[in-house]
């Protein structure tokens, strides 16, 4: 009877109970890609920039410059810029660890220099 035990314990450690309320992954991929392929027309003449590029007018291009611009600024303006002490504070941690990449680079190409020199002189 032991032996029955340890093949049903190892029946259900190949394969986990499902639980109802998690799809499995792969078949909700299948699924979901099944649904976004059907319903978006993307095999079809119906998918939209395709669509568009036949029906819409080209607009002429000072309107398009003019659409770019706004939208430039309205981005810009939900940026949040650094008050005067915080750029001058990164601009110096900038310029340190700049400096020091320098010098460790340098100190690096010497030494490893140096080296090449011995060993084939």
């Amino acid at each position: 009877m032991s032996d029955d035990r340890a093949h049903e314990t190892a029946d259900r450690l190949e394969q986990p109970e499902a639980s109802p309320n998690v799809p499995e992954p792969a078949a909700a991929v299948r699924r979901a890609r099944s649904a976004e392929a059907q319903g978006s027309g993307i095999a079809g003449k119906d998918h939209p920039t395709r669509a568009r590029g036949a029906t819409e007018t080209k607009t002429a291009a000072p309107t398009r410059l003019i659409r770019f611009l706004r939208e430039v600024v309205s981005e810009l303006s939900k940026v949040i810029w650094p008050s005067r002490r915080e750029l001058v504070v990164y601009t110096g941690v900038v310029l340190v660890f700049v400096s020091f990449m320098v010098a460790f680079v340098a100190l690096l190409d010497m030494g490893l220099g140096r080296a090449v020199l011995t060993v084939f002189g």
